[in-house]
């Protein structure tokens, strides 16, 4: 019998039995064919045994299954994809022109070479009336935008709203009078690893160039890219010139915005990171409703990860949570009860695996409403409902110093709970917060940073940014500064 099973096992995987293996086997009573017939079945159920791989393998069927491809979605999507081309005028200044021996022999020339710099970009249609999505970083400090679309039509575009926290930009075609193709919003939750998906963009400035690919992973919190870290992550070819381009689904819909790479040479080494639609959807309903600025919920609450030794010391069996480290007086948070120490676990039902992830669930829920939090407290689970609404803020009073000091060239504002939230500042703060900060200004070059909070100036204390300028309008030979940076406040001298 042993003989009989190797005969048949050996044909089905590796090689025929000889001829004297199947003789040798004949039972007295049992006609040959009938024998014949049992082997055949037995090497029919053995085939139904082998591996998937060896039964799915075909020639197509139809010439309808010969001409399967991607190309309808492409057909239907690519309209709505745009080239964006943004250009600014910099001024190029010989250093030697600072040095004052130079400038009392030679002068100073009457005017300073300039220089047009260009950068390209894409863009995805949102609106028919014109509106386009895109990346801040694409158009940052840019003086001239032009739209391209796939038809070689341009046209220039002036820029609605951008946020610099998630690096989108909105833009809206000037004098047009007719109705453009869009993309609609997929929900980027329902999102999978292994999701097919198509990234369209203009890389390299070669043209409109499709590439396809899969989610590699979701909720990609350490990229360093923008405030809200939780990004979409695929192996679709992105290069220079895809950012603010779309990321689509095989129904044609928008789940994200290329946003950025990793590379070691600059060109697509399979790991791409897209903002996801759900956030993408916020920034676009801001626009529309003729905001300057992005309004989202506010928790008034300052979250941190949970490391291995947090989870050891809570009796956690992984590290995973945002743990509450401070609450804000009258915020939304403290309405709902939240507490030091509370870890949040889900918002709504979806898991928070660390404070990114909870920042960006909590920023694309709809104003007006109110969320459910899981936490933990001690040990035992709770449910809160937070109420969802934006920070209050005050007049922020924004100015720009000018006179002769150290912080000459630097852009400050009043500090409120709505600041505090943007620029990460704690929510007690008070004074007045340094914005910005002009590159040849003295304050960018005595080693003020953005998110400086200046507290204190020759031990006057600064509450509003017109104490501030009524401070700096007196001549000193000596600058006594008090200033809050990081959570540590800090005493520095300075000359005059």
């Amino acid at each position: 019998m042993s003989l009989f099973w190797r005969v048949f096992f050996t044909r089905a995987g590796i090689h025929f039995a000889p001829k004297h293996y199947i003789s040798a086997i004949l039972i007295p009573g049992i006609k040959f064919m009938t024998l014949l017939r049992l082997s055949a079945a037995l090497l029919l159920s053995l085939t139904m045994l082998a591996p998937a791989h060896a039964q799915d393998r075909r020639v197509p069927a139809s010439q309808a299954e010969l001409r399967l491809s991607y190309a309808p979605i492409v057909q239907r999507v690519v309209p709505a994809v745009v080239n964006v081309y943004a250009a600014k005028m910099i001024q190029h200044r010989h250093p030697l022109l600072d040095d004052p021996i130079f400038r009392r022999f030679f002068g100073v020339p009457g005017g300073q070479p300039e220089q047009m710099q260009r950068s390209l970009g894409s863009g995805v249609m949102v609106d028919p009336s014109g509106l386009v999505v895109t990346n801040n970083h694409v158009i940052e400090g840019a003086d001239q935008v032009k739209i391209a679309l796939p038809d070689k039509r341009e046209f220039e575009a002036e820029i609605v709203l951008k946020d610099t926290r998630t690096d989108l930009a909105v833009l809206r075609l000037k004098n047009v009078h007719e109705k453009f193709p869009t993309l609609d919003f997929a929900n980027s939750d329902e999102l999978q690893v292994g999701d097919v998906v198509m990234a369209i963009g203009n890389p390299f400035g070669v043209g409109q160039t499709v590439t396809q690919g899969i989610v590699s992973a979701l909720a990609r919190t350490q990229v360093g890219i923008t405030d809200y870290q939780f990004f979409i992550q695929t192996d679709a070819a992105i290069n220079p010139g895809n950012s603010g381009g779309a990321l689509v689904d095989m129904t044609g819909h928008l789940v994200g915005i290329n946003t950025a790479i990793f590379s070691r040479t600059g060109g697509s080494l399979g790991i791409g990171f897209a903002i996801p639609a759900n956030m993408v959807r916020v920034v676009v309903a801001s626009a529309k409703s003729g905001g300057k600025a992005v309004r989202r919920p506010w928790l008034g609450a300052r979250l941190q990860a949970v490391t291995p030794e947090i989870a050891e010391t809570i009796g956690l069996k992984a590290p995973a949570g945002a743990l509450v480290a401070s609450v804000a007086a009258g915020s939304p948070a403290a309405r709902a009860g939240l507490k030091l120490s509370d870890l949040i676990v889900s918002i709504d039902g979806q898991p928070v695996d660390d404070p990114n992830a909870f920042d960006y669930r909590f920023a694309t829920r709809p104003l007006g409403g109110t969320s459910q939090l899981e936490v933990q407290r001690n040990g035992k689970p709770l449910k809160l409902t937070v109420p969802l609404e934006t920070a209050p803020d005050t007049s922020r009073d924004e100015v720009v110093i000018t006179a002769p000091s150290p912080f000459q060239g630097a852009k400050v504002v009043n500090v409120s709970p709505g600041l505090a939230d943007e620029l990460h500042l704690d929510y007690g703060a008070e004074g007045v917060v340094i914005v910005a900060l002009a590159e040849s200004g003295m304050a960018a070059n005595v080693g003020f940073r953005k998110g400086d909070i200046i507290l204190a100036v020759n031990n006057k204390k600064i509450v509003k940014t017109t104490d501030l300028e009524q401070a700096v309008r007196e001549a000193r030979r000596l600058w006594r500064i008090t200033l809050m940076r990081s959570g540590q406040q800090i005493q520095v001298m300075l000359g005059g």
